[in-house]
Order: structure tokens, then C-alpha cells, then sequence
């Protein structure tokens, strides 16, 4: 058998638990929370207030900090990329069959549905605080979407699971930081928009590790394979191409990368230490009855974050200024 139909054949077999995991760490829509609990209400007379009070507050946050919050905002606006690129992998269909729909499908858009969230409520934090150029925003993020992008998963589920499961914890971090350093300049606003955010990404990336945990019950050597490919390739985040206008795809990654890396808001160690909590998650050490080429995989994998670590600790990260058209740089601490 092929491994596109072994893939597919576990996919098939999982698929009936796909309701439990949503039940498990996805929200009912009635009860989780939306954007305009966090934003000044429209249509209530102290808006004009509350609205001055968050552009108040925006003023003591730096540069590095705008560049950083942005670029977060831009990659969760690109949802409608992330859920094609995962409609299309085998074993989830959107199509129902004799009337009934698969589960994976109703996963990737529930999934959606709770994502969508972040992009909307930092979208128009963003715009409301009037520290940034949103036409420039806006530019990136339909060159984002427009310009798609390849995490090299291809139509893979298991990749597709690790790269996941890999994004969301990454994700997590990042929010959980940029809200932890807008408590510290007195933004509490921001900081808990950040941190409920951050606790969406958490549930998603136990549900991710859990989908992964589940298929190596089922195919132990075909997923350490996938997990093991996706590290060679290394995780590619969305990131990896924003463009500002005018310019090329990935052109304002490497900027981006430093302000975060600077802020101490997603860093080359997270990385390490993301690799380090799957292998433990997966138990990846201690599996057994594998393939010789999954053993190989396996040791590599084993291996790789002090390999990782090494290159890490002879990095620097460049402190040389760089103006985006996302932020205005004057006026900025």
C-alpha cells in the first residue's frame, strides 16, 4: 500500500473521534468571546472617551513593540489561506457523502471560526490606537493572502499536524509576550486582548499535538517521518513572507525577525524549546517497533535540539535601525 493511502486510511479511522476534539478544545460560538468585548462600544456616548484613552495609552509603547504587534495582526488576517491550504489536505472533505459531512472539514472551519477572532479585534485595535499607517498594513496583508505562500507540508496531514501543532505554541508565545509587555507599560487593554488571544492559540496547539499523539498510535513510523522531514525543512512561519508595498515576497521578514528577536518576543531559543516540549509530548525517545528508516528519524530528531543550540548561541541578532512603512518612526521610544 501506498503511504498516500495509508495516510488516508488513518485519517479515515481517526475521523470518527473528530467530534470528541472539538467538544474538547474548541469553544461553543454562544459563549466564547468576541472582538467588541475588548473594543469601546459604537454605539454607547463614552466611545469618543474610551477611544482617546487607547490612543493615550498607545503613546508609551516603542517602535520595535508597533513592528512587532503588526506583523502578529498581518498573519492572523491571512486566515483564508490557512484554511484552503488545510481544506486540501487528504482525508478532510468538504463535501458531504450520502449526508454526511466529514468531521475533519467541520474541524478546520470550527477551527477558523475561533481564529478569526484575533486578526478582527487587533485589526481594530490597531486602527483605533492611530500610531500606524493601516493603508500599509492593509497592502501587506493582501499581498499576504493574494501571494500565498508553501510551509512545505504539501497535501500531507501529518505534516500538516506537526506544522500546526508547531505554529499555534510559537503563536502562543508570541501573543503571550507582546501582552505581557503592554501590562508593563500600563496598557491593560492590549495586554489582556494579547493573553485571551494567546489562550486560543494553547487550545489549538493541545488539539494539534493531540491529533499528531493520535496517528502515532496508528502509524508510529509514518508520522516520525513527517515530523522528522518538516525539521530538516524547518518550520516555515507565515511571516517568513510579509512584503510591504512595493516590495518582494519574504523582504520584510528578516526586519520583522529582529525587532521580535530584540523584544524578546519569539527568539531563536523558542524554537529549540518548541522542538524540545514536542519530543517530550510525543515521547519521541521512547518509540519502539519502528521502520529503520523511522529510527533514523527518530536519533535525528533526538538529536536536534542541541544541535540547534549550538548554532543558536553563536547568533546575534542585528540592532541596526530599520524604517517600516507600517510605523511612522517619529515620535517613537
Amino acid at each position: 500500500m501506498s503511504l498516500k493511502n495509508i495516510r488516508l486510511e488513518v485519517m479515515q479511522a481517526i475521523e470518527p473521534k473528530v467530534a470528541g476534539f472539538m467538544d474538547k478544545y474548541l469553544m461553543p460560538i454562544e459563549k466564547i468571546w468576541q472582538p467588541t468585548d475588548f473594543l469601546p462600544d459604537s454605539q454607547s456616548d463614552t466611545f469618543f472617551d474610551e477611544v482617546e484613552q487607547i490612543r493615550e495609552e498607545a503613546k508609551e509603547l516603542g517602535y520595535d513593540f508597533w513592528v512587532t504587534l503588526v506583523a502578529d495582526t498581518i498573519t492572523e488576517e491571512a486566515l483564508p489561506t490557512y484554511e484552503s491550504w488545510l481544506m486540501d489536505v487528504e482525508g478532510v472533505d468538504q463535501h458531504s457523502e450520502m449526508g454526511k459531512e466529514n468531521g475533519w472539514s467541520k474541524w478546520v472551519r470550527a477551527w477558523t471560526a475561533e481564529e478569526n477572532r484575533h486578526g478582527d479585534v487587533l485589526n481594530k485595535y490597531l486602527y483605533l490606537s492611530g500610531r500606524v499607517n493601516m493603508r500599509e498594513i492593509e497592502i501587506t496583508t493582501q499581498h499576504l493572502i493574494a501571494d500565498g505562500f508553501d510551509i512545505g507540508t504539501d497535501r500531507d496531514p501529518y505534516k500538516n499536524f506537526v506544522y500546526t501543532t508547531f505554529q499555534e505554541l510559537a503563536t502562543n508565545i508570541s501573543h503571550k509576550r507582546v501582552g505581557k509587555l503592554a501590562k508593563q507599560k500600563g496598557n491593560a487593554l492590549l495586554a489582556k486582548m494579547c493573553n485571551i488571544i494567546a489562550g486560543d492559540e494553547m487550545r489549538h496547539h493541545f488539539a494539534y499535538q493531540e491529533f499528531v499523539k493520535t496517528i502515532m498510535d496508528h502509524d508510529p513510523s509514518g508520522m516520525v517521518l513527517a515530523f522528522a522531514d518538516m525539521m530538516k525543512k524547518k518550520i516555515v512561519m507565515p511571516a517568513h513572507f510579509l512584503r510591504e508595498s512595493g516590495g518582494s515576497i519574504g523582504e520584510a521578514f528578516e526586519q520583522f525577525s529582529n525587532c521580535a528577536q530584540r523584544l524578546g518576543v519569539y527568539t531563536a531559543q523558542d524554537y529549540i524549546d518548541i522542538l524540545k516540549k514536542l519530543n517530550s509530548a510525543w515521547e519521541i525517545e521512547n518509540l519502539r517497533e519502528l521502520s529503520d528508516q523511522a529510527e533514523r528519524a527518530r536519533d535525528y530528531l533526538v538529536k536536534l535540539p542541541d544541535r540547534l543550540q549550538r548554532i543558536s548561541d553563536r547568533m546575534k541578532v542585528s540592532m541596526d535601525p530599520y524604517h517600516f512603512k507600517w510605523v511612522e518612526a517619529n515620535g517613537m521610544l
